[in-house]
């Protein structure tokens, strides 16, 4: 092959070759010298350009100190304050009148189990923070809404795979969320399967209670067997109501399944983000108004169902079986209509189909039906009565002082909030225990 032609005066700069001719030795000196500047100002660029934009798993520890802001004297409260001031704007946004709730939930768990969930953009992985999430949330769940029951489906080798039966003893539902090698993932997910099997476990359920799927979904495909726009109608047609926590992006047919069902559909950011739209689906959701048949238009209709308030056995009483898994134990519940042992309650008799409750279980499932009004946060101390010296709830003596880290919407300079019912004073702590934990105001038992 002839030789490339070569021009003695010019030398290629990006050349690598070692071969130097002495002609060429300024013109190299000089290039050499180029080349460095503009790559030094190439690298210069780069990092502005990284301290500009951050990669986004780096986002929630690396700039985590910049949440939290310390006061003039060093003190952490006016960060804690405003957690709480945040908290409490939320509550406010929250309806405070009396809203038609289902109190008896059934919800069915599809958990995407797919090798997507392996990622690590959620620390440390999609697949190990959604069980530690949904762990969490079915303790939660169970806490405020007593009368229900879950499920759990798996989703992965585009089959649908049942984790847990539907049950109302959370002990139950976390056992099967614990088993960390039986849940691996693998393969590819299918929402169709997943959502028919779901869908026939929720068939014989009665109209009076909710019949509702919560997807957390990490993939961005799903391999279906057949149209499932055609599963998404028969689950409209069973009133079947499908929420969505995306993992990764927004996919249309998500969209569609929480729209045309009237679920809640988000798409995490990051680690907090998720927890938040995970737990918003805690509360039991409003219920669709039903014309009556014959009676005045757009009034909802109100059927009364039977329950059965069950007598506990003492540890005490001579060992039987049970009707639900046929152990012979002592303790456990007799159903008042057939007088067959259950173990646990809330559950429906295996006999004879009666719903068995316990008192303490129905009235904690009350307070979502009317929830307690939002506090009026005090801002000035003049007034015509005298104001309390200490908190009604935990009788804690009020400052006196004027804080200064309390500058945000919804905190009270005095840390004192005010029942709009009764107007006794109560204190933060009190004010966030009474709204998220017992749900009864103590001064006025509303």
């Amino acid at each position: 092959m002839a030789p490339r032609n070569r021009d003695d005066n010019f030398m290629d700069v990006d050349s690598d070759s070692d071969i130097s001719l002495l002609g060429d030795a300024e013109h190299r000196g000089k290039g050499k010298g180029k080349s460095k500047a503009s790559d030094k100002r190439k690298k210069d660029k780069g990092k502005a350009k990284a301290k500009e934009q951050a990669y986004t798993w780096e986002a929630s520890y690396t700039r985590s100190w910049d949440t939290v802001q310390e006061d003039e004297a060093g003190s952490l409260q006016g960060a804690v304050e405003d957690l709480m001031a945040r908290g409490r704007r939320r509550r406010l946004l929250a309806p405070a009148a009396a809203i038609r709730r289902t109190i008896i939930r059934h919800l069915v768990l599809l958990l995407d189990l797919s090798a997507a969930m392996m990622d690590r953009d959620m620390r440390p992985t999609r697949f190990d923070l959604m069980l530690q999430y949904a762990r969490e949330f079915v303790v939660e769940w169970f806490d405020q809404n007593p009368l229900g029951q879950i499920g759990v489906v798996g989703m992965r080798a585009g089959i649908g795979e049942r984790i847990g039966e539907m049950s109302g003893n959370p002990q139950d539902v976390l056992k099967c969320l614990s088993e960390r090698t039986r849940l691996e993932p693998t393969g590819e997910p299918s929402l169709q399967n997943a959502i028919e099997m779901a869908r026939s476990s929720m068939s014989h359920l009665p109209t009076h209670s909710s019949r509702e799927i919560l997807i957390i979904f990490g993939s961005l495909t799903t391999c279906d067997p057949g149209n499932i726009h055609d599963t998404l109608d028969a689950c409209v047609k069973n009133k079947i109501r499908i929420s969505v926590v995306a993992l990764a992006a927004e996919m249309k047919i998500s969209r569609d399944l929480c729209d045309k069902t009237g679920g809640q559909f988000g798409v995490a950011m990051n680690e907090g983000h998720f927890k938040d739209i995970l737990f918003e689906l805690v509360p039991p959701p409003a219920q669709r108004a039903v014309a009556r048949a014959g009676g005045p238009g757009g009034n909802p209709a109100a059927d009364l169902m039977m329950m059965g308030f069950p007598t506990r056995l003492p540890d005490s009483s001579p060992p039987s079986l049970c009707a639900c898994h046929s152990d012979m134990k002592s303790e456990g519940f007799l159903c008042p209509r057939c007088m067959a042992k259950v173990c646990d309650v809330p559950t429906d008799c295996d006999i004879c189909g009666l719903m068995i409750v316990s008192s303490p279980h129905l009235a904690r499932s009350y307070h979502h039906l009317f929830p307690v009004k939002p506090y009026e946060a005090v801002t000035s101390m003049e007034g015509g009565s005298m104001p309390q010296a200490a908190c009604h709830a935990c009788a804690r003596i009020f400052s006196t002082s004027v804080s200064t880290a309390a500058t945000s919407e919804g905190m009270s300079p005095w840390g004192r909030y005010r029942c709009p019912d009764c107007h006794n004073d109560f204190c933060a702590e009190c004010d966030v225990f009474v709204h998220d934990v017992i749900h009864c105001c103590p001064g006025c038992g509303k």
